[in-house]
C-alpha cells in the first residue's frame, strides 16, 4: 500500500466515494454528482500546494491506478481556533483489509515526522464502528461526541484527537 496525492484524474473514486448510498450512510446520505469534478480539481490543487494532504489509497504498487479511498489531513477553523482534522473513507471491495488504519497511520507518521499539524482531530460519525476502531487503535482520545457540519448536513460524530509527536504508538 502507498499514498499519493489526488489529482484531476480521480474523479470516478470521488464519485464512488462520496455518491454512493452505502459509502455515505454515516455522513447523511449521498452526495449529488454535479460539482464531484470541481471538488477533485480543488483537492488537487491543495495537495499539489501542499497546503492540504489529500492522498489517495493504493493498494497495490504493480497497479497504480487502482485506489481504495482516500485520506486527508486539513486545517479550518472551529469556534475562532485553527484545528486540524484527518478523515478517510476506504471503498466496500477494500473494506475489512486495515487499508484504512494503514493509511491514516502513515499519514500521521508523516504529520509526526515533519512536526506538521500538532492535534489532529477525527470526527467519525458516532454510528461507524470501523473508523471509531480506527482511531482507538492508533491511540487517540476520545473527548466526546459533538454534531459537526459536513457538506452542508449536521452529522452526530464523536470527537477524537492524537498528538502524533508523542501520541502515535510505535
Amino acid at each position: 500500500m502507498y499514498l499519493r496525492n489526488v489529482t484531476q484524474n480521480d474523479v470516478d473514486a470521488y464519485l464512488r466515494m462520496r455518491c454512493d448510498p452505502v459509502m455515505m450512510k454515516d455522513l447523511g446520505g449521498p452526495l449529488p454528482s454535479e460539482g464531484i469534478a470541481d471538488k477533485v480539481r480543488r483537492d488537487a490543487e491543495e495537495a499539489a500546494a501542499d497546503t492540504s494532504w489529500i492522498r489517495m489509497i493504493v493498494p497495490d504498487p504493480g497497479a497504480p491506478g487502482v485506489v481504495a479511498g482516500n485520506v486527508c489531513i486539513w486545517a479550518h477553523g472551529e469556534g475562532g481556533e485553527p484545528l486540524s482534522e484527518i478523515g478517510w473513507m476506504v471503498l466496500p471491495e477494500f473494506q475489512g483489509r486495515g487499508l484504512g488504519r494503514l493509511a491514516t497511520r502513515a499519514l500521521l507518521e508523516q504529520a509526526r515526522d515533519e512536526d506538521r499539524w500538532g492535534d489532529v482531530h477525527a470526527f467519525p460519525a458516532a454510528a461507524n464502528g470501523p473508523s471509531n476502531g480506527i482511531c482507538r487503535s492508533l491511540g487517540f482520545r476520545l473527548l466526546g461526541e459533538i454534531d459537526v457540519d459536513f457538506a452542508d448536513r449536521v452529522i452526530h460524530s464523536n470527537h477524537w484527537v492524537i498528538t502524533p509527536a508523542s501520541d502515535l504508538a510505535p
